[in-house]
């Protein structure tokens, strides 16, 4: 039994899992896609309707038929030759991803998740779509780039404002991280830059606090994130050093409707973020398909890496 981790040389998360299916038996290849070309061949030829061939690096060899699992943690960036120009790069560039990442998506393994579902699943008004249709309860949003809009829709109540892609960005060579704001009197005031790209603003949901919850394989595993600073109860990202965690259990209806989301997404890893009214109402913000789960499994137990890990070993059903 053959399982290829994909994913960064420095992730805790991936050592741990390597080691979780070690134990388990299976033979475990980990590859950073960032090796390729320079660290990292491929030879595959197509037989019978799949990929047969290879994976090549400077100490081992990856039969592609003997793949049986795939995880899809945090690969990065193809990295190419230097000298390169400009032209050559985007060339190589685009080759590696329809070549290279071609074979690799077309594997018949278990992928968790498969990159074309990790993509579709990125688009934050897919996801809310998605939510709405599958019974969560979604808050209002705007998508727009149009200041009289922002305008209009914050009128109505207090707003927050949300990145829809990244995360941080990257500023005169500082990185700054893009926590969820609350839309003050200052922000209205003066909305120049908001018709050069798209934004999304939400209504504030009123929260006793928020949840993290899991969806790996059948498995679901829900904890509850207190936050304890001002800051924090924005964002509770912010509050990484003060916050505290407590596995809970979601009701019914929402588990119901959080199979159905991931059967319309087709996803099979997921980890989703609610927030939780004084009325124990719950409330979906997001889903990241590829979110972090290994923080959560330290501050309370959860037997997230188990799950994950059996889930690799079954393979494709």
């Amino acid at each position: 039994m053959s399982i290829l981790i994909l994913a960064d040389e420095r992730d805790p998360s991936a050592d741990t899992m390597a080691l979780a299916l070690h134990d388990r038996g299976a033979t475990v290849h980990r590859l950073n896609t960032a090796w390729f070309p320079t660290q990292l061949s491929v030879c595959a030829q197509l037989r019978g309707g799949r990929w047969i061939g290879y994976l090549r690096t400077e100490h081992h060899v990856v039969d592609l038929e003997a793949i049986h699992a795939v995880w899809y943690r945090s690969p990065k960036a193809y990295r190419f030759p230097p000298g390169l120009n400009t032209a050559e790069h985007e060339h190589a560039k685009v080759e590696a991803k329809y070549g290279f990442g071609g074979v690799l998506m077309s594997l018949p393994a278990l992928w968790v998740n498969h990159p074309a579902r990790l993509a579709d699943s990125a688009y934050k008004p897919h996801q809310l779509a998605a939510a709405a249709r599958s019974g969560l309860q979604v808050p209002d949003t705007l998508i727009t780039n149009c200041p009289e809009s922002v305008a209009n829709f914050t009128s109505a109540g207090k707003t927050v404002n949300k990145m829809l892609g990244a995360v941080s960005i990257v500023e005169g060579g500082v990185r700054k991280f893009a926590h969820t704001r609350a839309i003050g009197d200052a922000d209205l005031a003066d909305l120049r830059g908001v018709d050069a790209t798209a934004h999304q603003f939400q209504r504030w949901v009123p929260k006793a606090y928020e949840a993290r919850l899991f969806v790996v394989g059948g498995d679901i595993t829900a904890a509850a994130i207190y936050a304890h600073t001002e800051a924090a109860h924005i964002d509770w990202r912010t509050g990484y050093g003060s916050n505290t965690y407590e596995i809970i259990e979601p009701p019914a209806e929402v588990i119901d409707s959080v199979r159905k989301l991931m059967t319309e997404m087709s996803l099979i890893y997921g980890a989703l973020d609610f927030v939780i009214g004084s009325d124990e109402s719950w409330t979906f913000l997001e889903i990241n398909a590829g979110g972090q789960y290994g923080w959560i499994e330290q501050e309370t137990g959860a037997p997230l890496t188990a799950q994950l890990a059996d889930l690799l070993m079954r393979g494709p059903s």
